[in-house]
């Protein structure tokens, strides 16, 4: 289903509003979403967003659409999302194991890569279109304040429950406030009302409330879960929608998802339907694509995205894009937590007893192709060895240096963010250098 902008510009500003906040609730073991009554309540609230969230819509359709447009990212760049996971808890059922967390997280990169053993389960008809994202989290290593973290933050709460008004994102409503939301995927794990199993801010939105908020027991893949909730896939599904992806019925009857290769269907699916369901607004025999993770069918019969889908992902984090910041975040990185950043302070770590040293200076930033290393003092970096690492941590260049001035070229690097280590004498100086 072509995405036509001008002829669909009106469905398509109606369908953003519609799409604030995806709700998931469940009832009778079915996913239903409540995003019309509560996208509702958003625009009474607050008229402004319609605006904020058409430039996003606006964003993804001139990145997709438009041969100039500047992206960050090579075509199949790995994007690396640090996660801040916010465990808010009345009992001790509700404080989840680390271990369900990092189940979560192994879900995920399985998920978004395309590495589910359900891919199997894929209708041959449909495995053309499915897509590796090239997505990959990481339980954050480095808090805001530069200090070492597992990425989990455990906070009693007196509230019993939560509903989806963003309370639990507020310490002061008896929730967490958000890491830096430019810097972090926020996820708040809670005992949410109303049967909900989770739900999401989708990018443009107030940045206090950005991120994703799932129920305790419907996160991850081990510890006490729904049965047919129980495989992670609503934390794939509800990040999706922060990555800007819609629900693949385009919330309307036969409506449009914009994305051209997800087919046509009436209205979402439950449970999990049998091979080929066809509905009125089927294309053709193949019917719906109930397998993809924007439907509303169980967990196990979840197991795509589309290579459609994964563009209009990645649209969001080309140049100018709500995302593109993650391109630099460095949170992923535990060196970080030990060196911090090269500042022209030349400043020691929080927390550490090292000593400051002159400053190292890496400059231009960002850059093309040649960086500049400089120190005043020569006997600081001349001799040490200056190591490239990409945001997987692989590291992809190395050189000596051997002045108080070096000049490096990264020319034969692809474009996206890099980690630049320098191992002196008294401290290890790291930065996240963009080509």
């Amino acid at each position: 289903m072509p995405f036509n902008r001008h002829k669909q510009r009106t469905v398509k500003l109606f369908v953003s509003l519609l799409f604030f906040y995806c709700i998931i609730i469940t009832a009778n073991a079915q996913r239903v979403c409540a995003v019309a009554e509560y996208s509702k309540k958003q625009l009474q609230s607050n008229p402004t967003l319609a605006a904020a969230y058409q430039a996003v819509e606006d964003h993804i359709y001139n990145t997709l659409h438009a041969p100039s447009a500047s992206r960050d990212t090579a075509a199949n760049e790995l994007i690396m999302i640090p996660v801040v996971v916010h465990i808010l808890y009345k009992s001790s059922d509700q404080n989840i194991s680390d271990a369900q967390v990092k189940s979560q997280i192994d879900v995920l990169n399985k998920d978004y890569r395309r590495l589910n053993a359900d891919t199997v389960n894929t209708p041959a008809v449909f495995k053309t279109f499915a897509g590796d994202v090239h997505i990959k989290f990481c339980l954050a290593q480095v808090d805001p304040d530069s200090r070492r973290t597992n990425g989990i933050v455990r906070r009693h709460t007196n509230s019993d429950y939560f509903e989806a008004d963003d309370a639990m994102k507020y310490s002061a409503q008896g929730g967490d406030n958000a890491w830096d939301s430019k810097k972090y995927l926020n996820i708040w794990i809670c005992n949410l009302g109303s049967r909900l199993l989770g739900y999401a801010a989708p990018p443009g939105g107030p940045a206090e409330r950005d991120g994703v908020t799932i129920n305790f027991d419907a996160f991850g893949t081990v510890g006490n879960l729904r049965p047919v909730f129980n495989k992670g896939r609503t934390a794939t599904h509800e990040i999706a929608h922060w990555l800007g992806v819609k629900h693949i019925w385009g919330d309307d009857n036969c409506g449009d998802d914009g994305v051209d290769d997800t087919p046509k269907q009436q209205y979402y699916n439950y449970y999990c339907p049998a091979f080929p369901h066809v509905s009125p607004c089927s294309p053709n025999g193949n019917g719906d694509m109930f397998m993809n993770f924007m439907d509303f069918t169980d967990d196990a019969c979840m197991n795509e995205f589309t290579n459609g889908q994964k563009r209009r992902m990645r649209a969001l984090f080309a140049t100018g894009g709500p995302r593109n910041s993650f391109l630099s975040a460095s949170a992923c990185d535990s060196s970080q937590a030990q060196g911090g950043p090269i500042g022209d302070d030349g400043s020691a770590d929080k927390g550490t007893d090292v000593k400051p040293v002159d400053p190292v200076k890496v400059y231009p930033n960002p850059t093309a192709d040649m960086i500049s290393i400089t120190c005043k003092t020569a006997e600081t970096i001349v001799g040490k060895t200056l190591n490239v690492y990409n945001m997987m941590g692989t590291l992809v260049l190395t050189q000596q240096l051997k002045t108080a001035e070096n000049k490096i070229s990264l020319r034969q690097l692809p474009q996206g963010a890099y980690i630049i280590r320098i191992d002196t004498d008294k401290k290890t100086a790291v930065t996240i250098v963009r080509l």
